[in-house]
């Protein structure tokens, strides 16, 4: 029964790395949308986003099959708890990807915001977190996980200074104020994939210690 449940566990952490790289692949992809004007890499971008939907259900049952089949207990049952969880984040980060390349496809051909490397670099290091988050509830490594949470830090101070070159743009009134407010939305979707790479750390930390930030607050609150 054991070695069946290690090898299920097995498929569950390749399924999640697999799901991790077409987030990856898929960020990347919308980020070349929007940089190269490309009608293609967007529309590729939104075909990964769907095989994302597919793999967040094959993992949704996998989970389900293992709690109803193997019946894991204490830590095992923690691992494919936390694992439901993450594909949930996982699978809104594939939508946002999705989102920015929908915004690519709309913006004028005229407008050039290449110079808008602040945008490049969030895209940098919110996919890195993602692929940081995954990776560390494969190998079970704690400091790892816990150092998203810093990551995601610089993710939000990148966001300022391309919220504050946007708003810039717009004050100038240099006709390109539309499309200034449709990448300060590709600036909140790259924030918000930050923001999900951080709570899939949070479910890997509670996999391996049994503890989650949310118990903080109810500690907290317990002793007020």
């Amino acid at each position: 029964m054991r070695n069946r449940f290690d090898r299920e566990l097995e498929l569950l952490n390749t399924e999640l790395t697999e799901m991790g790289g077409l987030i990856e692949t898929a960020i990347d992809h919308a980020v070349n949308a929007l940089f190269q004007r490309s009608e293609e890499m967007a529309r590729a971008t939104l075909d990964y986003d769907r095989e994302v939907d597919h793999m967040e259900q094959t993992i949704e049952t996998r989970c389900l099959h293992l709690i109803l089949q193997q019946q894991p207990v204490a830590r095992d049952l923690r691992v494919v708890s936390a694992a439901l969880k993450m594909i949930t984040d996982m699978e809104r980060i594939g939508d946002q990807a999705g989102d920015i390349a929908e915004i690519s496809l709309r913006l004028p051909a005229n407008v050039d915001f290449r110079h808008l490397e602040h945008i490049r670099a969030m895209a940098k290091a919110a996919s890195k977190m993602v692929t940081d988050a995954i990776d560390a509830f494969v190998g079970r490594n704690l400091s790892l996980a816990q150092s998203i949470t810093a990551a995601d830090d610089e993710v939000d101070r990148l966001f300022e200074q391309v919220r504050d070159d946007l708003i810039a743009i717009i004050r100038n009134d240099s006709g390109d104020a539309a499309a200034a407010i449709d990448m300060l939305m590709v600036a909140k979707y790259f924030e918000r994939i930050g923001d999900h790479a951080v709570n899939i750390s949070e479910w890997v930390v509670y996999s391996i210690t049994g503890e989650h930030k949310s118990d903080e607050g109810k500690k907290q609150a317990q002793h007020a």
